[in-house]
């Protein structure tokens, strides 16, 4: 993982120079760091040329501005700085990181444009977003390619009043900032460099951070009965992998909060082939284990104070004289039977025999999915929200409170009994697809009738991990989506 911004905190004193940003709010105004500057005429000057007012996320660059010492000087609008919330500062980070481009460093003046004191956090925050908008996915492009996004790190250096504050606070979201980037780079590998053995051993590598990872194999899983997962994979020639990640952060005794992610590696759709166009993207159907992997990295990164699993189940699902085929009957894990009406509908079959055995092994506190499942969840919310489904309304409040918090947003759905006809089979306990009418939900009711009494939520993240809009902390094809809900989720709720 290659990290493209080098972030510091120091006080404020000595000759700026160089490249400075500078936060201004509404109505042009400047803290009293940047009215010391007495470059406030010459704001007021290029603000009227470039009809810039300090609207939020706005900015404005001045190229070697009159009378100054700098080479640019780089406005980044708040707004109304009383109506600033937690993630507002996190944007700022990545619309002045944005600004900067390719520019090799840059000293920030952070302080409130009212001059009110601003908290520590806050200057974490948007150093968070701005390590964030950094990232670029170019390892596959020629070094000496003009578009390649940046060559070396920019060195950033952000004015605080409170370093030592910061510089605690930094601990944590740089951690947060590594899961997401973590995540980003698996989903952005193509399928012939992560295959299901590439991504179990990529997540190996946690053991370096305290994690303990196990990997179950082929063998392993026909040994637990695993053969809906292992129906998906059958197809391909690469064996699948289930990988276990544990962060004992907590009390010996405290049962886990548990994490399931689906790990497609690639989808065809299997006999039930996918149109041509488009099925590059296919790739990105593990964004799900990404997800996972990328948390658990954050939160052994920081060294959360829980204890927290996460399961992976990793297959590549592909047509071949071997593929399972529509009209076929697997057991699950649980010993329940589903007849498999189309070889597309492949997630939930993975997450059938991951989640049931997850929680039979660790009986959690609770268990959330995610996995890139529907394509209905899209027509249903776009890619601003990921659909959520849960069992237990204050797990569902709380994950809607983080993602508030965060911007990885969810958006509540339905679970009802009477969704459960659509997927009853005339030939085994369930079939996997309930036809037309309301696919997320019926893939949700799927599910559920492989979780027993656990707490569950599943997130449907078909249209936030992977080419989702982009936004002021992410230019990537890849969004890392969902490490920073989960993780502020853990703290908010499950840390000591």
């Amino acid at each position: 993982m290659t990290d493209f911004a080098n972030i510091a905190f120091a006080k404020a004193g000595g000759k700026l120079a160089g490249t400075l940003v500078v936060l201004v709010g509404e109505d042009l105004t400047l803290g009293p760091q940047a009215r010391g500057l007495d470059v406030g005429s010459l704001i007021g000057r290029a603000a009227g040329v470039a009809d810039f007012n300090g609207k939020a996320r706005s900015t404005l660059e001045l190229l070697a501005p009159a009378g100054t010492d700098f080479d640019r000087l780089i406005l980044i609008g708040t707004g109304n700085p009383a109506e600033v919330g937690e993630n507002d500062w996190v944007n700022f980070g990545g619309a002045a990181m944005g600004a900067l481009a390719k520019a090799k460093g840059a000293t920030v003046l952070f302080e409130r444009p009212d001059g009110r004191r601003v908290p520590a956090a806050a200057a974490a925050d948007f150093a968070l977003g701005m390590k964030l908008r950094a990232y670029a996915f170019d390892k596959y492009r020629p070094q000496d390619d003009d578009q390649s996004r940046r060559k070396e790190s920019a060195k950033i250096t952000i004015v605080v009043s409170d370093v030592a504050g910061a510089r605690k606070a930094w601990k944590a979201r740089a951690a947060v900032a590594d899961g997401v980037l973590l995540a980003r780079d698996l989903v952005n590998e193509p399928a012939n460099v992560l295959g299901p053995a590439e991504f179990a051993d990529r997540a190996k590598v946690l053991s370096k951070l305290g994690v303990k990872v196990d990997i179950l194999s082929e063998s392993d899983m026909k040994k637990l009965g695993m053969h809906a997962l292992l129906a998906v994979a059958q197809g391909s020639a690469r064996p699948p992998r289930l990988v276990v990640m544990r962060w004992n952060g907590g009390h010996a005794k405290d049962n886990p909060i548990a994490f399931v992610g689906k790990g497609v590696v690639f989808d065809t759709g299997g006999i039930s082939i996918k149109p041509a166009a488009g099925m590059e993207d296919m790739k990105g159907d593990m964004a799900g284990a990404a997800t996972v992997t990328g948390l658990m990295h954050t939160l052994a990164a920081r060294k959360a104070k829980v204890n927290a699993v996460g399961v992976i189940g990793i297959v590549e699902n592909m047509p071949a004289g071997n593929a399972q085929r529509p009209g076929d009957i697997v057991t699950a894990m649980t010993g329940r039977t589903i007849e498999v009406v189309n070889t597309d509908a492949e997630g939930r079959l993975v997450l059938a025999d991951a989640l049931a055995y997850t929680e039979d092994r660790f009986e959690p506190k609770v268990m959330i999915d995610l996995a890139t499942l529907t394509g209905a969840i899209i027509v249903s919310l776009g890619h601003i929200h990921a659909g959520m489904f849960a069992t237990d309304d204050a797990l569902a409040a709380a994950l809607s409170a983080a993602g508030d918090a965060t911007g990885d947003r969810v958006w509540r759905m339905p679970l009802a009994k009477e969704y459960d006809k659509l997927i009853d089979s005339k030939f085994a306990n369930v079939k996997n697809v309930g036809g037309r009418d309301a696919g997320s939900i019926t893939a949700a009711q799927f599910l559920k009738r492989f979780v027993k009494d656990t707490p569950w939520a599943h997130l449907d993240v078909a249209g936030t991990a992977m080419g989702s809009p982009q936004t002021d902390v992410n230019k990537s094809w890849a969004s890392g989506w969902g490490v920073r809900l989960l993780d502020r989720l853990v703290a908010d709720q499950y840390e000591e």
